[in-house]
């Protein structure tokens, strides 16, 4: 709330301050589009450096904010593999961190004059919450910030440049749109499958003989038939009356044993063989009722289903809330997108497959040294 006070505060300095009429402004916003802003690298006390207008990007700060990350990736593979894997991920890095510059500098060049003092304001504001988030502690708070190779001044800075980059982004998003009840169930609908799904889910109990661990009681029988006769004569005692938990602790082979055979519960579709016919039989019974004996390779099971439930959604009603504000997202994500879009069009980029190189070529020494 605080936060959004100080950016309503910035917009109504940039109402109050700009004297320009439309003419003008317009003239202005030509002048900057046909200037074609420079993206170079360089190298600078041993490492490169993106130039971005008056700004600059560093290969440290790129490298330490992945080190931890690739060291593992790195350190098992050879630099043309590591390259070839890690690549797309640190440019992905290096274009969001040109794409705030970017949007940080032309929030200054739109910005007026007096909206300095506003920032102060916000920013201090800030660096009190962020010691007012270890007790009022500033010893701690300092050594956090050291932590992340910053100090406090450096931070209130970062904070200055995250409001008015986000004021400018404010001040470029279309007017907020009513959003209708259509909407939020096209939404819900598109959403339901992959967000709002309630899968199926089954618990039970099984005696699992293995024919395998039996001991040969009767020479002329094979473990198989002992098996197939051990599981009737179980199944037809549970159906009787008998505790189905304490003649699984007895005689099933399975690994809950210990727990009565009861299973956790599980998704049906996640049972791996032989297992997966459980779920097929589950489908045929009531919850409370008894399934078998089920013979399949290695094992015949007797199963008693203690729950059953079928794959559902949640209803629109306990998601609307969270539909609305993900299409509001969607909707500033989209502008910001766009807005991002123009403003990299304005650039000329050089220099950038180079300065990736660089920072590739640093995480692997350093991983291995």
């Amino acid at each position: 709330m605080r936060e959004r006070a100080f950016l309503s505060v910035l917009m109504i300095l940039l109402i109050g301050g700009c004297g320009s009429n439309k003419a003008e402004l317009e003239e202005a916003e030509l002048r900057r589009a046909a200037i074609k802003r420079k993206i170079a690298v360089s190298e600078r006390a041993g490492e490169s450096v993106l130039v971005v207008g008056g700004d600059i990007i560093t290969s440290s700060e790129v490298i330490q904010s992945l080190l931890a990350h690739f060291n593992p990736v790195a350190q098992k593979s050879n630099l043309k593999e590591f390259k070839r894997w890690a690549g797309p991920q640190i440019e992905e890095v290096v274009m969001d961190r040109i794409s705030e510059v970017l949007l940080y500098q032309e929030a200054k060049r739109q910005a007026p004059d007096n909206i300095d003092e506003a920032l102060e304001k916000a920013a201090d504001m800030e660096v009190r919450k962020f010691i007012l988030g270890f007790g009022g502690n500033e010893a701690k708070a300092e050594e956090k910030l050291k932590q992340i190779g910053m100090n406090r001044k450096s931070f209130k800075e970062n904070r200055k440049k995250y409001i008015i980059t986000q004021w400018y982004i404010a001040s470029k998003l279309p007017e907020n749109k009513p959003v209708t009840y259509s909407g939020l169930i096209k939404c819900y609908e598109h959403m339901k499958e992959q967000s709002f799904a309630i899968p199926a889910k089954l618990q039970f109990r099984l005696i699992d003989i293995q024919p395998a661990k039996l001991q040969i009681s009767d020479p002329n029988q094979s473990r198989l038939e002992q098996a197939r006769k051990s599981a009737n004569e179980l199944a037809r005692q549970i159906r009787a009356g008998a505790d189905f938990g304490e003649l699984a602790r007895q005689y099933s082979h399975g690994h809950r044993q210990a727990f009565g055979g009861l299973w956790q519960p599980v998704q049906p579709k996640s049972l791996a063989k032989p297992y997966d016919i459980l779920a097929a039989e589950a489908e045929k019974i009531k919850q409370g009722q008894i399934a078998g004996p089920i013979e399949t390779e290695g094992h015949i099971f007797i199963m008693k289903l203690e729950e059953k439930q079928t794959k559902s959604y949640k209803s629109f009603e306990e998601v609307q809330r969270q539909i609305k504000e993900k299409i509001i997202i969607d909707r500033r994500k989209e502008a910001i997108d766009k807005l991002d879009a123009e403003l990299m069009r304005q650039v000329v980029l050089s220099g950038k497959d180079e300065f990736i190189d660089f920072c590739l070529e640093k995480i692997y020494e350093m991983s291995n040294q």
